[in-house]
């Protein structure tokens, strides 16, 4: 299968283009989802996380309290390293059998730290969402309700602007002055790419 890798920062539109593929009938896997699934409960990474972490970690459902994880690991740097390596592994190996099971010629990966993580060797080609900070920041804020400082703090633990341009194979920028349309009319042609080269894969 030729795999796609889409990525950008945090508020660049990722879900909004992944979205333009799937109208023209891509696959697309989100590495989100794949995050959340591996951690469901009845999973092994669930009793591994509820033994390191304690059963607190747990809401009263038994399914797993992701902000209470996330405030665990965000100040404690070996807890977060454990974690890291019991679901990386988990996650990368779940996406690659999605992207396998995937009809169509060719299928897209969504991963918001595709760069930062490493994980470009599962991809055929990468696709970057391009914005600037300030349209980062705005749209987050607005998005998930949270404060500029928090969303600067994100950003910051991202690969810069500039360092996604230059790993990236295709670009698509998604500003608040590019239209739907314009936005759309690059999806296609792009579209028409990706054809082309999973035909010669």
């Amino acid at each position: 299968m030729f795999i796609v890798g889409l990525t950008g920062g945090i508020g660049s539109g990722k879900s909004t283009v992944a979205q333009h593929f799937i109208e023209l009938g891509i696959t697309c896997i989100d590495a989100d989802l794949t995050a959340r699934e591996v951690v469901q409960p009845g999973e092994p990474a669930l009793d591994a996380i509820s033994q390191y972490f304690g059963t607190t970690i747990l809401l009263a459902d038994g399914s797993l309290d992701r902000r209470k994880l996330r405030e665990d690991i965000f100040a404690n740097p070996s807890a977060r390293a454990w974690l890291n390596k019991l679901l990386h592994p988990l996650i990368r190996q779940r996406m690659l059998q999605q992207c396998q099971q995937a009809n169509g010629p060719y299928c897209i990966l969504m991963v918001p730290l595709l760069f930062e993580n490493n994980l470009q060797s599962l991809v055929q080609r990468t696709l970057v969402i391009d914005v600037d900070e300030a349209t980062q920041i705005r749209r987050t804020m607005q998005r998930d309700k949270t404060t500029e400082e928090q969303v600067k703090a994100i950003i910051a633990t991202q690969c810069s602007r500039q360092q996604r341009l230059i790993l990236a194979d295709d670009v698509i920028l998604n500003t608040d002055d590019v239209t739907p349309e314009q936005r759309q009319n690059r999806v296609i042609s792009l579209h028409q790419t990706y054809l082309l080269l999973a035909s010669q894969h």
